[in-house]
């Protein structure tokens, strides 16, 4: 990890303000073009035909009573499909992964792995025509045993879903260790003793639900290939570069023969850096000759599209009588879905990092099961791995006599501090944290009523760097147009705009923010892990110093002296002056420099492509209230604060917000969501009906405490915002029922019928309905 001190405070002109967001009034009133906005001349629409089965060998299809309909004008099934001419490409938060699996989830070949696999796609004059088709191709199958849950499919003599399997990959790779399973192991110090050193020991298990990111936008693209062949994509998606690597690899192309042009996304949270839909659709396009468009329905996003793990965790952790934690031992087995690469790394790496524990060792599997392949959601892993240790951390608390949060900052993490892999532990503030905590109205306000309790947790995540390319163009005017390729998943056009005006020092009114294509900028990493506003914004910062180097040379030219004479100094007022060392009174504002251009050689221009890896991490704590109703187990949310260090807040609205939406998920996954298989595999609750995503009727307004303990090694000091917000919601609901009637959770989602249970376990009542 680079460690370099490159921030450089300074009083800030454009940063901590909160301009109004430029596309807002496009997006509410329907201007904005999403990837349903695309309508191409001559355009046919695709259904996909899949499989009703979690696990069956195709054994036939037939597709002829489909190609007899009346405007059909395509079918395909994987036969269609070239070999793939590359195995392995980099994936979003996920490192590098196997190009056969990313394609077999894409349209099975010889065998299906979950309810919802895809195994042919029909294109058609109207989609009405196409899902007609679909339904009339006939497919044979051999069913075949089938696991949906993590310890069956690590028991011996479990069904074995790939005989061979390339181990997954997320962030750290695993090891083949079983079966069904890639391991990883982490230690440090000696476990066995460190128990022995302990006076208070708390060992639970815990399971949580399979949850999906729920973005209110569906998967859809359009494909158009060309006479020439190059294949041109209309998507929407958090990567238009990863879209373009996938569709090479899978479709036998050259990179440069694809161009990906990113449309504007509702919603992504790691769930839209793959291709889903793209190869169907491209495929049927050159099949055709004509632009195929394809949409998924709601049921087909739930289904067949990557939720985040469901789990089952193991905890034991040990300490002092005076509350110093000695020893932690986890077993953690996370759900891959079909195809290894689920977020065991992650949720493993994030588990324990924000407390010292000198002797410590996590057992993690990634877990093969008969449902979609994994992808991230929002700080992937790290919401399981929080929850069920900040639940015994509680406990541990409790059983030493001490203040949670007391608890907590004695065994906080501080700078220097080694992670379990060695790593040491940058500049952050999480006594400060924890201390505002402490401090803050909330956690002194009194809470009175019966069954009422008050819980705290507090969660940390990694974030990443990666590669960002950007270009920064002058215009004679003094405006400058910025070009990126990010995509805008949360008014990072803006963000990274201010700090292309912080760095330039001109008005950020003078900047014009946007999103490229693939042919138009240089390759950039996805929008994920936390990473736009800080990798990004770090190589606009560099293509803004070598703008600025340039217009001194300009300034050199005009006055016709030695660049070396030539300072620029950045006005408070936000005007760049360029001044003669040698004469204060000769001054040029940067208006002045860019009107002079055609004059000094022309336009300036830079572009900057980085790959920073001062990656400040994150961290953040949550308080809420709660009143447990006894009778019917509901859990009615009273009051919720969330505390958050970003390092700087760019956009201090902009970060309350992602506070605040990231809390709503986290109590998503706390109270109400979660995937729920029948008997025979199938997913019962495919609708937002019964997919029960928190609503605004189901939380109260979430207040935002936001902290700003510089990152090192940005130059502004800023660290990604987006991902820890999720993360210690469930722990803190957790914590606060227990207060509130006594039982300690230990399954998400903490549901009426799961408090129930709980609350009649706790009595000594037998259950008098069944819960699911």
């Amino acid at each position: 990890m680079n460690m370099e001190p490159e921030y450089k405070p300074r009083k800030w002109r454009v940063l901590g303000t909160t301009p109004v967001r430029r596309d807002g009034i496009d997006k509410v009133t329907g201007q904005a073009k999403f990837g349903d906005d695309v309508h191409l001349p001559d355009m046919l629409h695709g259904k996909v035909v899949r499989s009703p089965h979690p696990h069956a060998r195709i054994k036939r299809i037939d597709t002829s009573k489909a190609l007899a309909v009346p405007g059909v004008k395509a079918v395909i099934t994987g036969a269609d499909f070239p070999p793939l001419n590359q195995a392995v490409v980099a994936a979003g938060e996920g490192g590098s992964v196997s190009m056969q699996d990313i394609a077999d989830n894409c349209i099975a070949k010889h065998t299906v792995f979950y309810d919802g696999h895809a195994v042919a796609a029909v294109a058609a004059d109207s989609p009405h025509v196409a899902e007609e088709a679909a339904a009339l191709v006939e497919v044979e199958y051999e069913l075949l045993p089938f696991n949906l849950d993590v310890r069956e499919a690590v028991k011996p003599g479990a069904t074995v879903l790939h005989e061979d399997f390339v181990p997954g990959a997320f962030l750290f790779p695993t090891q083949k260790a079983l079966p069904n399973a890639g391991r990883l192991q982490l230690a440090s110090g000696d476990v066995e003793q460190g128990f022995k050193e302990s006076d208070v020991i708390v060992e639970r298990e815990f399971t949580t639900a399979t949850v999906h990111q729920g973005y209110i936008e569906s998967h859809i693209t359009t494909c158009r290939w060309d006479s020439d062949q190059h294949l041109t994509v209309w998507t929407s998606t958090q990567g238009a570069f990863a879209i373009r690597d996938f569709l090479a690899s899978i479709l036998n192309m050259q990179l440069s023969q694809i161009r990906v042009i990113p449309m504007e996304i509702g919603g992504g949270f790691g769930g839209k850096d793959v291709v889903y839909l793209d190869p169907l659709a491209a495929m049927l396009a050159k099949k055709t000759g004509r632009p195929v468009k394809m949409a998924m329905t709601r049921a087909e996003v739930l289904k067949a599209t990557g939720p985040s793990s469901g789990t089952y965790c193991r905890v034991k952790i040990g300490a002092k009588k005076d509350g110093t934690l000695v020893a932690a031992d986890l077993y953690f087995l996370f759900e891959a879905g079909a195809y290894p690469g689920g977020p065991i790394a992650p949720g493993a790496l994030c588990a324990l990092t924000r407390y010292n524990i000198p002797h410590q060792q996590i057992d993690g599997y990634d877990v093969m099961v008969n449902k979609p392949k994994i992808k991230p959601y929002r700080a992937p892993g790290a919401t399981q791995a929080n929850f069920v240790v900040e639940v015994v951390i509680d406990e541990l608390a409790e059983k030493c006599g001490i203040d949670p949060i007391d608890f907590r900052l004695k065994n906080a993490t501080k700078a220097g501090d080694r992670l379990i892999i060695g790593l040491p532990v940058p500049p952050i503030g999480t006594v400060e944290m924890l201390e505002a905590v402490k401090k803050h109205p909330h956690y002194t306000a009194p809470l009175v009523g019966p069954n009422r309790g008050r819980g705290v947790s507090y969660a940390f995540w990694f974030g990443a760097g990666l590669t960002s390319s950007c270009e920064l163009h002058v215009n004679v005017d003094g405006t400058v147009n910025l070009a990126t390729g990010s995509a805008d998943l949360s008014g990072t056009r803006m963000t990274l705009a201010m700090q292309a005006a912080e760095a330039l020092g001109i008005p950020l009114d003078d900047i014009s923010s946007s999103v490229s294509d693939t042919d138009s900028i240089g390759y950039t990493f996805q929008s994920v892990g936390s990473r736009t506003t800080f990798a990004t914004g770090y190589a606009i910062i560099k293509a803004a110093e070598k703008v600025i180097e340039q217009m001194k040379h300009r300034v050199a030219m005009i006055w016709e002296t030695d660049v070396a004479n030539v300072d620029c100094t950045i006005e408070t007022a936000g005007v760049s002056d360029f001044v003669d060392r040698n004469d204060p009174h000769r001054r040029m504002h940067f208006k002045q420099v860019a009107a002079r251009m055609d004059e000094t050689g022309g336009p300036v221009s830079a572009d900057f492509t980085a790959n920073p890896h001062g990656v400040g991490f994150q961290i953040a704590a949550n308080l809420a209230d709660v009143e447990v109703d006894p009778e019917t187990g509901k859990v009615q949310i009273l009051r919720f604060t969330a505390f958050q260090d970003v390092g700087k807040a760019v956009h201090p609205d902009y970060v309350a917000g992602q506070m605040q939406g990231g809390a709503v998920q986290g109590l998503g996954w706390a109270l109400h969501e979660g995937y729920w298989y029948n008997s025979e595999g199938r997913l019962a609750n495919s609708s937002l009906l019964d997919y029960r995503m928190p609503t605004s009727l189901d939380v109260p307004m979430i207040d935002t405490v936001i902290l700003e303990t510089p990152n090192l090694g940005h130059p502004y000091g800023i660290r990604g915002a987006g991902e820890v917000p999720i993360v210690p919601p469930p722990a803190a609901i957790a914590n606060a029922i227990y207060r509130a009637v006594g039982v300690r959770m230990t399954t998400l989602p903490m549901s009426p019928g799961a408090v129930l249970e709980a609350l009649w376990a706790k009595e000594g009542k037998p259950a008098s309905v069944k819960v699911a």
